[in-house]
């Protein structure tokens, strides 16, 4: 692999910065919130046992993001990239929450647009996991431009297997 996944990139609304083992406390304030997790396909994440399992993950993905406000200053989410695959010529971008007041105010958008126009200097694809029942998430990847490819049932680390949609926005398309 030839580029860093875990630089740090920045935009008018936010930082994405490496997530680090301290951060737990700072990040699982953001996630305790139920409503964020209530289309999810892990719907108990705002459980702080459960939310433990998905930091490990996060930490071990080597990948992670922690998404901060210009604003304020504060954690308002993460995101991660994850599984690259050279063959295919691919990776991709999940695990991606934000605070409930950061809804509807362009900064998924923003952060999305900041992470891909960083991967396709890299990358010809890149693609996303959202749950089956995640309507929420499936409008906002489909604003993004990403077009469902598959289905698929995936994995989170430390969970059962759960039916996903897989999104796709190719380089070519992302360029126009």
């Amino acid at each position: 692999m030839n580029f860093n996944l875990q630089p740090v990139l920045e935009n008018d609304l936010c930082i994405l910065s490496p997530l680090e083992e301290k951060d737990f406390e700072a990040l699982y304030k953001v996630a305790s919130d139920p409503k964020i997790w209530e289309q999810h396909p892990n719907k108990d994440r705002w459980k702080k046992e459960v939310f433990e399992n998905f930091f490990e993950g996060a930490m071990k993905s080597k990948g992670a993001f922690k998404i901060i406000s210009k604003e304020t200053g504060e954690f308002i989410g993460s995101t991660r990239f994850y599984d690259f695959n050279q063959e295919d010529d691919s990776i991709f971008i999940g695990y991606t929450f934000y605070a409930v007041s950061c809804w509807g105010k362009g900064v998924n958008q923003s952060v999305k647009k900041t992470m891909l126009d960083y991967l396709f200097q890299y990358v010809s694809k890149v693609k996303f996991h959202i749950g089956s029942e995640n309507i929420r998430s499936q409008i906002a990847i489909s604003r993004v431009g990403a077009k469902k490819v598959d289905e698929e049932e995936v994995a989170y680390f430390g969970e059962k297997p759960k039916l996903n949609f897989v999104y796709q926005i190719n380089k070519e398309d992302w360029a126009k």
